[in-house]
């Protein structure tokens, strides 16, 4: 994966993001959650008013992960009050990182991470933080694999059903 880029998204790349945003989000959870949870967090928190919102929003950050000119990937960062929990200065918010399934295996997930790492140090955070869902356990074993420990839970409303996401962080 030597030709992977990792580039920020802008305000005119909305489209792409919504469709890389649903695609991968329906890849990782239709198979365990109902089409009628899935079809209104989809309508609610990827429509485009609320990309708009989220991309307009100084503290937040997109970034594409690109092969060969293909968008595979995503990932979302938080600092500041866009933060979904802690909202503390020191803290970087990984929000999400999603890669299309054809590409799990091929380590864009590390390389969409090992940016993240370098971006927290040049900006001297003190810990990077994440919320993943208790019943994704490759999420899980890739954060481990970090160095992220388990330091809490927090609720994640997927349409009206409420799932229990572990709270990780990574000291730097």
């Amino acid at each position: 994966m030597n030709k992977l880029q990792i580039v920020k998204v802008t305000v005119d790349e909305l489209h792409e993001l919504q469709k890389i945003s649903k695609a991968t989000f329906i890849e990782t959870f239709e198979a365990v959650n109902s089409t009628e949870n899935m079809t209104q967090y989809l309508e609610e928190s990827l429509s485009l008013k609320q990309l708009t919102l989220e991309l307009k929003n100084e503290n937040s950050n997109f970034y594409f992960a690109k092969f060969e000119c293909e968008i595979i990937g995503y990932m979302k960062l938080n600092i500041g009050d866009a933060q979904t929990e802690l909202k503390q200065e020191n803290s970087l918010e990984i929000e999400r990182i999603y890669v299309l399934k054809s590409f799990h295996g091929h380590k864009v997930g590390q390389m969409l991470f090992n940016e993240i790492l370098e971006l927290a140090k040049k900006n001297k955070f003190d810990f990077i933080w994440l919320g993943v869902w208790e019943e994704n356990p490759r999420a899980i074993r890739f954060y481990e694999k970090n160095g992220f420990v388990v330091f809490d839970k927090h609720i994640f409303k997927l349409g009206e059903d409420e799932q229990t996401d572990l709270m990780m962080k990574l000291m730097l």
